[in-house]
């Protein structure tokens, strides 16, 4: 227990490190790339707009908005305020949604994400490992061959071809589902079985592309894997013992090779959008990935730095959950961390 509790406290300080160079690089990619001031930003907005305002009307604004955005004095100062506000559950306002806060904006699009994101990930994580452990272990089924080309077909597909064309076939020819969306208008939120319905349907179609493309990856690398395994020695000596199939099957092909696939699971469960930008915008879905679309398109400067610190944040949680599960997994793994 001593020696787990010290691997678990090794792992979260290594968590903390990455939050922390996660954030202080997002915090300076920013602020040294030219042009990218939003005071400044705003203020060309209005003199492009056509809009005349007296130099000193002018140089007032720019003071207000550099305090605003939290770009006023040198970076270090920039840097203490940001972690500051940062601690305070504070990123500023949205400047294309002004003055809504961009914590405001993030809450409200965070759950249509990882409710999508989540339930895609682990409905594909787990059919194509079950599926592609089988294929791996039985290679000689009819089933797992033509599963085996379907994955292989739609695996280099990219997540806006197939969206587009599902949203095309089931939307626009056939009528069945809606065009966007994440719930049908009038509607309010609610845990009315209308409401469950109508989210259930608008949501099917961005699910439904993901999932198809997530279960061909699942499946060819826990394929793979599995294949890899039975030319180990100890798989060939657990058939030579005349031990179950289901037992060889079970213990000495797949729970091996979970680690590998755990790993790919928590960090596309820590990346909050991955994949999914695109599928939210063919779909008009109110998550996380149609929100940052619009705010780089509107240069919002707050809101994109917002956005990319939940990211870092997400998968260096979602990594650190990761190392301390893999030891329940694969004990060798545990042993090797704490060092006893």
């Amino acid at each position: 227990m001593k020696a787990f509790l010290k691997y678990v406290i090794v792992r979260f300080l290594v968590c903390i490190v990455l939050i922390f160079i996660g954030v202080t690089i997002t915090f300076l990619i920013p602020r040294l790339i030219p042009g990218t001031n939003p005071a400044e930003i705003a203020i060309r907005r209005l003199q492009m707009a056509g809009t005349y305002l007296p130099p000193e009307s002018v140089e007032k604004m720019r003071e207000s908005l550099l305090k605003l955005y939290g770009v006023e004095g040198t970076i270090f100062e920039q840097y203490i305020r940001f972690w500051r506000e940062l601690l305070r559950g504070n990123l500023g306002p949205s400047f294309a949604s002004f003055p809504t806060p961009v914590m405001k904006l993030i809450s409200n699009s965070l759950p249509w994400t990882v409710g999508l994101l989540a339930f895609t990930t682990l409905v594909s994580w787990i059919l194509g490992t079950i599926l592609g452990g089988i294929a791996g272990f039985k290679n000689k089924g009819i089933f797992m061959k033509v599963f085996e080309i379907f994955a292989n077909a739609v695996r280099p597909i990219p997540y806006y071809i197939l969206a587009l064309l599902l949203l095309v076939l089931f939307s626009y020819v056939l009528q069945w589902f809606p065009t966007g969306g994440a719930y049908q208008m009038g509607l309010s939120p609610s845990f009315s079985w209308d409401y469950l319905k109508s989210v259930i349907k608008h949501g099917f179609l961005p699910a439904l592309s993901l999932i198809i493309i997530g279960v061909g990856g699942w499946f060819l690398n826990m394929r793979n894997l599995v294949s890899s395994a039975l030319q180990e020695d100890f798989v060939h000596f657990a058939f030579l013992m005349r031990l179950r199939e289901n037992l060889i099957f079970r213990y000495y092909t797949m729970k091996p090779m979970l680690p590998p696939q755990l790993t790919g699971l928590a960090l596309q469960l820590g990346m909050i959008f991955n994949g999914t930008i695109i599928t939210e915008i063919v779909f008009n879905y109110p998550g996380l990935g149609q929100l940052i679309y619009t705010a780089i398109m509107q240069s919002d400067y707050n809101l994109v730095m917002g956005i990319t610190l939940f990211s870092v944040i997400a998968v260096a949680l979602a990594t650190f959950l990761i190392d301390i599960t893999l030891p329940f997994v694969d004990p060798r793994i545990q042993y090797s961390g704490s060092g006893s």
